[in-house]
């Protein structure tokens, strides 16, 4: 068997090639073809595909082949906005004998915390939140305006973010329709995919090596050496380009207001509506809303949320020894906390970037001390 091509056809935007690639994976695991690793107790419940944003470009019935393969005790879908790799998933789950979960994430306001940074850097009030548990992509008829708003929205916010940056970054511009029908397989636009059409468009403008150079160190504001290296790390450049340009401070970047997202009471009856559990999504306890973190998860109660989610790679190493420290402390008190109010924790890496971890370290002492909880949340999900 051609394992190169069959992943390659995994990760089609078409999904007829993708459900005949996964058919083909499923042979292939049961006739001894393709191995799968002996099932442990790693796991990854927070992976984004690519109808959000996936970094490796996988899709939902490669990121559970992928389970699969590499003997992962479940996995779960989460996407931005979306529900449209749901059924998929579920689908490949089925046919690969692998245990997983489906989730969706927003962003939501929280009018009680409108003045303090919670989970999102920079916009107080403002709170990334999860519905984990959906069995179906297709949404009960009275959630139906709901899940069309939040489409809708997520689609116009990085509508605007391009009109933006086309200014700024003229005459390397690109068009909004078209990116998302060549960069997604089913038009949900996100920042990330936009900067992957801008270093496509700048090197379409520049195709003289030196001219590229020179547009991205006056539009990034760093060296022609630098540019340079950036060029030659897609990656790295890609970063740069929504750091320099949409996030605060960048020609892109719009403060969201009050308006700009649902309030977390209603999030949480339109994920209650489509059956599935409201989901607090916890960066590293830093934050002056996080700090409080009995007050936050009261609060979080009230309006139904009953789960949590982490990403343990983001606490369990800082840049210094002392930010290591203060990392794994506030880490500890999650867990703890999440424990006693009886809240399931489930733990990924999101894959929503290049270069991030497939699953996480579960032998690092700091994470491992954790595994019996992180493992009862996902017995309760799965």
């Amino acid at each position: 068997m051609d394992i190169k091509s069959l992943e390659i056809r995994l990760n089609d935007f078409d999904p007829a090639v993708r459900k005949a690639a996964l058919l083909e994976a499923k042979a292939g695991f049961e006739n001894g073809s393709i191995e799968a690793a002996e099932k442990s107790s790693i796991h990854n419940m927070h992976c984004h595909t690519f109808f959000s944003y996936n970094g490796y470009g996988y899709s939902p019935s490669y990121v559970v082949y992928l389970a699969k393969k590499m003997g992962f005790y479940a996995v779960g879908l989460v996407d931005f906005d979306v529900l449209d790799g749901v059924d998929e998933f579920l689908e490949a789950l089925q046919l690969l004998d692998v245990r997983g979960c489906c989730g969706m994430e927003t962003r939501a306001f929280v009018p009680e915390l409108a003045d303090k940074e919670i989970n999102s850097p920079g916009e107080p009030g403002v709170a990334y939140h999860l519905g984990c548990g959906f069995t179906s992509g297709k949404v009960p008829a009275g959630q139906q305006a709901f899940a069309e708003m939040l489409r809708k929205n997520a689609n116009n916010r990085t509508r605007k973010v391009v009109e933006l940056v086309n200014g700024y970054l003229a005459p390397a511009v690109i068009d909004f329709d078209a990116v998302a029908k060549r960069y997604t397989p089913y038009g949900n636009v996100t920042e990330r995919h936009v900067c992957s059409a801008y270093r496509d468009a700048a090197a379409e403008a520049f195709p003289n090596p030196a001219d590229l150079a020179a547009f991205w160190s006056e539009k990034l504001g760093v060296t022609v050496s630098d540019a340079e290296k950036l060029i030659a790390n897609p990656v790295k450049l890609e970063g740069s380009i929504r750091s320099k340009t949409m996030k605060s401070g960048g020609v892109g970047y719009v403060k969201p207001s009050p308006e700009s997202f649902p309030t977390l009471e209603d999030m949480n009856k339109f994920i209650l509506g489509c059956g599935a559990t409201p989901t607090l999504a916890w960066l590293n306890g830093l934050s002056a809303g996080e700090n409080a973190l009995d007050e936050l998860i009261a609060l979080h109660k009230k309006y139904g949320t009953a789960a949590a989610t982490l990403i343990p790679a983001r606490n369990v190493e800082g840049s210094t020894p002392e930010k290591t420290a203060a990392l794994q402390a506030e880490l500890d008190r999650f867990i703890a906390a999440c424990v006693k109010n009886d809240l399931p924790l489930l733990a990924g890496t999101e894959m929503n970037a290049p270069g991030q971890l497939l699953v996480d370290d579960f032998d690092n002492p700091a994470l491992s001390k954790h595994l019996t909880a992180l493992l009862a949340g996902v017995d309760k999900f799965c």
